[in-house]
């Protein structure tokens, strides 16, 4: 979406913010002014804005258009108004409803061509106030979605003018909701990505372990199988995009319990983890992968014993994560090389991956903090803030078919 749009967008929210500073300022005692007709005006007119905005994030559907037609009306002064797609009416609101019936065949050339029309109702009703309509065009990605139509007792240039900026306006919050509706794609596709990681040698592996203990010790060989169920269960569940950090490390726990099951003594893991911040809520996979290149460069690259530590402290507005190993570390060419996702496909997908949505959710102050060398191991800092608008976990499992 262009600059231009996204500053379409916020104007409404930095007018009507100006506007409250500047009673204040104004009004430094703090009185309760509502000002002059013209400011009554503007900031009734912002707010309906701003309440009409919410319903169009979700798209241009009957229930969004149901819901914000009112509002849209109201913006307008106009007598009645409608919202369509390509096909049909979504939703009327005001009088003359019958009108909807044929408003479809006035927009047959401004679906086609992208512009404004405006036409006579026609209507035979003596006492109907709508004799006049103009439509305006919902566009965004180049594409025309609907129309926003509305109706008036008679031609009014004004109103055609509002009409067209009222579905710049529209279009701009659907652009908005397309880019929301990405993001979460990209990021169920990058959780589908590291899903598709997981090694197939491992699983192997975590079942031939278990398979191993089947007749000298059944308990462990039972207690084994239910952590691979846990862990598989927690890593392919189909709900939410974050979780907490008290699962994330109930999942890792449950890893390392498969590792461990089958490198005995060579794997030593320290856990130091501050209850304060088990509630934190993070991307889901965010910290799992971390400690699986842990194991893999630490462990599996290491012929004597190899010691791994996970931390997560209380940092005030926030809680940092640090996962240490002692293994082959890695050139810090080839990390960077790695970050920019150029490292190809043998060397993995999990640190760019959980660095990139790192930074997708908190922002660029959040991306991975990796301090490594060639023989020198490597200790990975994640800092997560305790809250950010819109990341929590919902709290609901729902189980893989």
């Amino acid at each position: 979406m262009t600059a231009t749009a996204v500053l379409l967008a916020l104007c409404p929210l930095l007018l009507a913010g100006g506007f409250v500073l500047g009673r204040r300022t104004a009004h430094p005692g703090g009185r309760s002014d509502v000002g002059t007709p013209v400011e009554r005006a503007t900031f009734d007119t912002l707010h309906t804005a701003s309440l009409a905005a919410p319903p169009l994030r979700a798209g241009l559907t009957e229930e969004s258009a149901r819901r914000s037609a009112r509002r849209l009306r109201t913006l307008l002064g106009t007598d009645a108004l409608c919202l369509t797609n390509r096909t049909a009416v979504l939703a009327w609101d005001g009088a003359g409803d019958p009108h909807g019936k044929q408003v479809m065949g006035h927009l047959e050339g401004l679906l086609d061509t992208g512009r404004s029309a405006a036409f006579g109702c026609g209507c035979g009703v003596v006492d109907c106030p709508l004799r006049w309509a103009v439509a305006a065009p919902i566009v965004t990605d180049g594409r025309v979605l609907g129309a926003l139509v509305a109706y008036a007792p008679r031609e009014s240039a004004v109103l055609a003018r509002a009409a067209d900026e009222v579905a710049r306006w529209i279009s701009v919050q659907l652009e908005l909701a397309e880019l929301d509706r990405s993001r979460t794609r990209l990021i169920e596709a990058e959780i589908k990505a590291l899903r598709a990681q997981i090694s197939p040698h491992f699983i192997f592996n975590s079942l031939a372990a278990i398979a191993s203990f089947l007749r000298t010790d059944p308990a462990r060989a039972r207690e084994l199988l239910l952590e691979f169920a846990d862990f598989t269960r927690y890593s392919f569940r189909r709900h939410g995009d974050f979780t907490t950090l008290a699962d994330e490390l109930h999942s890792i726990d449950q890893y390392l319990a498969l590792v461990r099951a089958r490198f005995g003594d060579r794997l030593s893991v320290t856990l130091q983890i501050a209850p304060e911040v088990l509630p934190v809520a993070l991307p889901f996979l965010c910290l799992q992968p971390l400690v699986e290149n842990a194991v893999k460069h630490g462990l599996e690259g290491a012929v004597t014993r190899s010691r791994i530590t996970i931390g997560a402290r209380d940092a005030g507005a926030e809680a940092e994560v640090v996962i240490e190993d002692d293994g082959v570390g890695m050139d810090p060419g080839e990390l960077r090389a790695i970050l920019r996702g150029e490292g190809g496909t043998s060397t993995g997908i999990g640190l760019s991956n959980v660095d990139e949505r790192l930074r997708q959710v908190f922002g660029d102050d959040y991306g991975l903090v990796i301090e490594t060398g060639a023989g020198a191991g490597m200790k990975i800092t994640v800092r997560i803030p305790k809250y950010r608008a819109g990341v929590h976990s919902s709290g609901v499992e729902v189980e893989v078919e």
